[in-house]
């Protein structure tokens, strides 16, 4: 039977030859040694075997098990895990220091972002595999030579299918509500990663009852854009059906302000270059952030969509096919003066053509007509799936403008990703709400 040990100093525990006590937990204890084969440094992980619980020891195990299969560069890797010297051991590289430990210095910002990246895409990557961490928080995040962060103990996580549903596992600082209540899901994964990040940016934690906005918020605003304060926010919601709902959706989301903070350098730089030194203070207030990500979804997307139009609430491009603004989900306000078409709809104040016998956009009675000719359009890129119409149809017709039946054509312009929900083109990169279904765009 396999029984309690500390190890000492320069004690040898088979190949491994200990250096020091790295941390005494409530579970288990790390020790720092160096491998005397390989020569490298490394981390045993030794339980504190409980007599009285027959399961711990498999709980162990079964922590061995998610981390073997788990390989990415932002997860900690196990190189080992056996029975030495009659104790369970298990075997990680060992790393300069803990996020926890970084904390207690001066963080930049820029610094502060790059760790941002590596904790949401190992969290994600743990999500893809079908796996809650449960105790994500600085102490368990791993810092290595090359600047490398790396999510470690996964040892609450085993417990994601059974145990931890009945129990509130986690480190108290870093637990999301529902977690605390023996409910965690993905969500409660994404709370504790805004926790860290709201730690990193502002120097604060935020604490219980997570009320918004945090204690911290002055700091925020002075150090990160405003979007960066609405996906912080969102992360940090009280109920978890408003947060990202795992960890891909947060990291889609990360990526699109990684995307407009890097446009944003390029336009200072040039806009530097121009206006000389002292004609800019280097700050960006969120209106202008918002104005260089619409002027370069217009570059890409503007003449697909037709998106001539501003949004009433937010300023975003949008179209006259649209049903909502894809940005703040307004409904679009359509200006009868700026159609580029022939006529308006009486019913929805949408463009239409003169041949048309219905509205494509709404399901409004139909109209008189005007002529029994039909006129080319060089939009038209389909046709109505009834043999007894057959009449043309432009991308994001709801409706046929000849027979009033339902499209059924799924319109996904080149460039442009498929909504989960109504099938037709959305960009995941800018926007977020779906403009045909209002569908929030990767989980929001």
């Amino acid at each position: 039977m396999l029984q309690e040990v500390r190890l000492k100093t320069r004690q040898k525990h088979g190949k491994y030859k200990v250096d020091g006590c790295l941390m005494r937990g409530p579970y288990a204890t790390v020790y720092s040694a160096i491998d005397t084969i390989e020569g490298v440094r490394v981390a045993l992980k030794i339980p504190h075997l409980n007599a009285h619980d027959k399961n711990f020891l498999a709980d162990f195990k079964r922590e061995v098990r998610i981390a073997a299969r788990l390989e990415h560069p932002n997860v900690l890797p196990l190189k080992d895990a056996s029975v030495i010297n009659e104790v369970f051991t298990m075997v990680t590289p060992l790393g300069v220091e803990t996020l926890e430990a970084r904390l207690r210095r001066r963080l930049s910002t820029k610094k502060a972002f790059d760790y941002a990246r590596q904790i949401i895409r190992a969290i994600a990557y743990a999500h893809e595999q079908g796996i809650m961490h449960c105790d994500v928080k600085p102490a368990n995040l791993i810092l290595f030579d090359d600047g490398r962060l790396r999510l470690a103990d996964f040892g609450i996580a085993k417990a994601t299918f059974n145990t931890v549903r009945a129990s509130g596992s986690g480190t108290l600082g870093y637990l999301a509500p529902e977690q605390a209540m023996g409910r965690p899901s993905f969500r409660s994964d994404v709370f504790a990663v805004g926790l860290i990040l709201h730690r990193m940016l502002t120097g604060a934690e935020h604490e219980w009852p997570f009320t918004w906005p945090s204690a911290g918020i002055k700091r925020l605003k002075e150090r990160v854009h405003p979007q960066m304060v609405e996906f912080l926010h969102r992360a940090l919601e009280f109920k978890p059906a408003a947060r990202f709902r795992d960890g891909n959706a947060m990291q889609n989301a990360y990526i699109k302000l990684e995307r407009g903070r890097q446009l944003y350098r390029k336009q200072r730089g040039r806009r530097s270059q121009i206006a000389g030194n002292g004609s800019t203070n280097g700050t960006i207030d969120g209106k202008h952030w918002r104005h260089i990500q619409f002027k370069q979804f217009r570059r890409l997307f503007g003449s697909k969509l037709e998106t001539h139009l501003q949004c009433r609430s937010c300023d975003g491009p949008v179209s006259e096919k649209m049903r909502v603004c894809p940005w703040c989900r307004d409904d679009v306000q359509c200006d009868p003066e700026k159609t580029r078409f022939t006529s308006i709809c009486p019913h929805c104040d949408r463009g239409v053509k003169k041949d048309w016998e219905y509205c494509p956009w709404c399901f409004g009675a139909g109209f008189e007509k005007e002529t029994s000719r039909r006129y080319a359009d060089k939009r038209y890129s389909a046709t109505c799936h009834r043999k007894t119409c057959d009449g043309p149809l432009m991308p994001f017709m709801k409706y046929c403008p000849w027979c009033h039946a339902r499209t059924r054509q799924e319109w996904q312009p080149e460039g442009m990703q498929k909504c989960k929900k109504c099938h037709w083109g959305i960009s995941t990169d800018f926007w977020s709400y779906c403009p045909w279904c209002t569908t929030p765009v990767n989980g929001k």
